[in-house]
């Protein structure tokens, strides 16, 4: 069943943790989401492999 699902990644600017939500009824996706704390833009790629509600989601610095 395809939903939000909350993921945490790693802020590639301030290191921190931070928790993002991920649409995982979109099987590729590419997205800029700023950093909840130091508020510098991230480039998010998210895949959600066949069959599975799991996203892989990988995030660095936008202009990188």
């Amino acid at each position: 069943m395809a939903g939000l699902v909350a993921v945490t990644v790693q802020c590639p600017h301030c290191w921190e943790a931070i928790e993002m939500l991920v649409d995982t009824s979109v099987e590729e996706q590419e997205y800029v989401e700023d950093c909840h704390v130091c508020c510098r833009p991230l480039l998010v790629t998210v895949a959600v492999p066949f069959g599975s509600e799991a996203p892989q989601v990988a995030v660095r610095p936008e202009n990188d």
